[in-house]
């Protein structure tokens, strides 16, 4: 499962913020960063809003009194939360609400991207789907906006920064 997560979060983020400068890339490495649990067993400390929130402070603090550089690298928290909210994390307590529901509940059982079976082939097929409404949507059929969304992570569609 990854389309349904980098394309779905992409189009949340691009139509929740409205903020061409917002590198998109960085929210698609953010949305996909919880996938590469399945290589160590199960949920982890990813599949969490507390790591999400830690990650945005993180970025916040590190580059706090310069503006752009914060807002470029806002991406990755942003991707790591709604990488949730596009999962259904949200629909199991004990990694949710981690730390404050137990400290054992991490780990435990498939990550949910893989424990889906034929649901997991029709999200990917809805993320193929909001894919090519979202390549007309930001007008990624133009060479110069695909050119500014490949270097830069901009949608010059949304129009403001």
């Amino acid at each position: 499962m990854f389309v349904w997560f980098a394309v779905g979060a992409v189009v949340a983020v691009a139509l929740v913020f409205e903020s061409a400068a917002m590198d998109m890339r960085l929210v698609m490495v953010g949305a996909l960063l919880p996938v590469a649990e399945g290589l160590v067993g199960g949920p982890w400390v990813l599949h969490t809003p507390a790591f999400g929130v830690a990650t945005l402070a993180a970025v916040m603090l590190v580059a706090r009194g310069r503006r752009l550089v914060q807002r470029r690298w806002l991406g990755v928290p942003i991707g790591l939360l709604a990488h949730l909210v596009l999962d259904g994390t949200w629909a199991d307590t004990g990694v949710f609400w981690w730390p404050f529901a137990g400290l054992d509940a991490l780990g435990d059982g498939p990550i949910p991207e893989f424990d889906r079976a034929a649901t997991g082939v029709v999200l990917e097929v809805a993320g193929l789907a909001l894919g090519l409404w979202a390549w007309r949507r930001f007008g990624l059929d133009r060479p110069e906006a695909r050119r500014a969304f490949l270097r830069e992570g901009r949608l010059t569609a949304l129009g403001r920064s």
